[in-house]
């Protein structure tokens, strides 16, 4: 059982927090690429509870500088975007990418004051459409191989949305392989023809039957855990007859990333990311292996159940997260409608901001959640104590990491791992740029 004080440790990430200090030793989502194609790339940040500014300066460089000027304080969010870097309106201080001050134009003549003050800024580097920030101490760690960063960029499409609830109750739902069965029972099914962008809605790979009627109709699967090098790997196993099961392997990247399979082709890598202690955004990579995204399909769909600027959810708490008991009756178990991230949205936002896990009580299908919360509590305890962080990355390792593999299949029940691992491998293999390691 997971105690009162525990629950505070492993919930709560702002400046001087355990959490906070060990989240800050990993690159962190800040924003979507997108959000700075306007003609003033300049957009407020708020991450791991910090206020910052993130702009695009002439050769293109991002910086991500803490938002008060730091001569009095004015915010930097109305800076102007001019001579290599951000001027602050209130007294035209300059400040490059790095947080370096340039120019302190009101001082008088000669002055050389400029050169010795640095603002507090953040090193950014982009990702397959997302900005990632480093908001720890030294030299940030490499980015690790994996498919969501080193496939072409036809084949990637990254996009997020906010949710009111904190961080570690968005991420558990993702290391729960058990919900879907229930969360995101579909009464009916339909063809998997209109299944393109749409979470459990396509066909297992190597099979016409539908994910929805196998979650349906097969509720209790056996989950087994798996070590890896950048986490853990989740092999649950749904036992279709005597000779066939389906398998459908997920996986998590400490410290809050989940890599699961959408569709035969395509998979999910999504982070869990604090804006502050009751609230976060969930930024999603999409990685296909065939064809080439069609991101404006994408973007429309996500679009439909959210709201710009600020990718809010069009559904909340305030209007019950457009449950309908009519929908409940003939269409989905929850009522929540056809869109599966409303209801991980209910899931996670109706326990309240922080829920008190002193008071659950958790069964043996929740294995990865149990997992899960013994790596978080084991890397606190090593930052606590000046250690490294867990799954730490050099160069050379990066380059090798095992990419975690998502699979959605059908196969026999004789060779479970042979087969959904040659599943993954020919997916690999066929997209012309995967492979198994780095």
């Amino acid at each position: 059982m997971t105690t009162v004080a525990e629950n505070e440790l492993m919930t709560r990430i702002g400046p001087g927090t355990a959490a906070g200090k060990l989240l800050r030793q990993y690159w962190q989502p800040a924003a979507l690429v997108e959000e700075l194609n306007d003609k003033r790339p300049v957009v407020p940040v708020r991450l791991l509870g910090e206020d910052l500014v993130l702009f695009r300066d002439e050769q293109g460089r991002y910086g991500l500088l803490e938002r008060a000027c730091p001569h009095r304080g004015a915010d930097l969010c109305f800076g102007r975007l001019e001579s290599g870097g951000l001027r602050c309106p209130f007294h035209g201080w300059l400040f490059d990418a790095t947080g370096q001050c340039l120019e302190q134009p009101g001082e008088p003549p000669g002055s050389r004051a400029y050169q010795h003050l640095k603002h507090r800024g953040y090193p950014c580097e982009e990702r397959s459409g997302v900005i990632f920030a480093f908001l720890g101490e030294g030299i940030p760690p490499p980015f690790p191989a994996f498919d969501c960063f080193t496939a072409p960029a036809q084949q990637t499409f990254a996009f997020k949305g906010l949710w009111d609830c904190n961080w570690l109750q968005a991420l558990e739902v993702g290391i729960d392989p058990i919900h879907p069965s229930f969360l995101h029972r579909f009464l009916s099914d339909e063809s998997t023809d209109a299944a393109y962008g749409r979470q459990f809605r396509s066909a297992s790979a190597h099979s016409e039957m539908p994910l929805t009627q196998i979650l349906r109709e097969y509720p209790r699967p056996t989950i087994r855990i798996e070590d890896t090098d950048f986490g853990f790997r989740l092999v649950t196993t749904r036992d279709l007859s005597d000779s066939m099961s389906h398998y459908r392997i997920t996986n998590l990247v400490f410290p809050e990333a989940i890599v699961i399979p959408m569709s035969a082709e395509m998979t999910i890598t999504q982070w869990h990311v604090p804006i502050d202690d009751t609230s976060c955004y969930w930024y999603s990579i999409f990685t296909s292996y065939g064809s080439r995204v069609d991101r404006e399909k994408m973007r429309s769909q996500r679009l439909a159940n959210q709201t710009l600027p600020g990718y809010l959810p069009k559904h909340n708490r305030n209007s019950n997260w457009g449950y309908d008991p009519r929908d409940q009756a003939t269409q989905t178990y929850t009522g929540l409608g056809m869109d599966v991230n409303t209801h991980d949205q209910w899931a996670v936002e109706s326990p309240g901001p922080i829920f008190d896990r002193s008071r659950e009580h958790l069964g043996k299908s929740d294995v990865g959640i149990i997992k899960y919360r013994k790596l978080l509590m084991a890397g606190l305890r090593n930052v606590q104590a000046g250690k490294a962080p867990p799954f730490a990355l050099t160069e050379a390792t990066a380059a090798r990491i095992e990419r975690p593999a998502a699979v959605d299949t059908i196969g026999p029940r004789s060779e479970p791992a042979e087969y959904w691992r040659k599943i993954e491998r020919e997916r690999r293999e066929s997209s012309g740029w995967g492979s198994l390691t780095g």
